[in-house]
């Protein structure tokens, strides 16, 4: 639609998730028309982030260094480990500032349509972790999705040999939802999931 570098970069945007072409030329347009925008500032902070961010080597979250926060903080109750898919969970889950445990991040779920089975994950090093009988309880956050249930339903059977808690996160309602819009797995995980007041 446009010409040589604008179109380029129109394209180099659009291919990121969760950017379509429209909202990757409004970005493109946006540094633009504006003036003051520092692209130099942006190309170092990508630059740096290829360069100096690594995943933990204990829980596979993103980080500076060897080990992420998380793991570094020693007020960390160290008998609880949240497992997560993405890294991206980790930090939905610290916004709420209710778990105060440790997480250990898959990359990823089971998915046999896009070819990724158990050995593709991080469950390896999960087993690792759990091998020392620190851990009480394990607790699977993946996705209320097809892929996340089957990641957990796996993880699961496969925790059930160890003397360790497994529990996975509820779901169902959103709070300011109408039953109405809630479709039947969701409706019927609430019904599941409810408690006494």
């Amino acid at each position: 639609m446009y010409d040589g570098i604008v179109q380029d970069l129109i394209d180099e945007f659009g291919r990121l998730p969760g950017i379509g072409p429209k909202s990757a030329q409004r970005i493109v347009f946006h540094i633009l028309q504006t003036p003051n925008f520092d692209v130099s500032r942006l190309s170092h902070l990508l630059a740096d982030v290829r360069d100096k961010v690594r995943f933990c080597e204990i829980c596979g979250n993103v980080s500076e260094q060897e080990r992420c926060a998380i793991c570094r903080d020693p007020r960390r109750n160290a008998t609880l480990i949240c497992v997560v898919e993405d890294a991206k969970d980790v930090a939905a889950i610290e916004r709420t500032r209710e778990f105060r445990g440790l997480y250990h991040v898959l990359g990823g779920a089971i998915s046999p349509i896009a070819g990724i089975g158990p050995d593709d994950l991080r469950i390896a090093s999960l087993m690792q972790r759990l091998a020392d009988g620190t851990v009480q309880e394990v607790i699977l956050a993946t996705n209320p999705n097809l892929e996340g249930e089957a990641t957990a339903t796996y993880l699961s059977r496969l925790l059930h040999t160890l003397q360790i808690t497994v529990t996975r996160l509820a779901s169902g309602l959103p709070v300011g939802g109408d039953l109405e819009y809630a479709d039947e797995v969701t409706l019927g995980r609430a019904f599941e999931g409810r408690r006494s007041m």
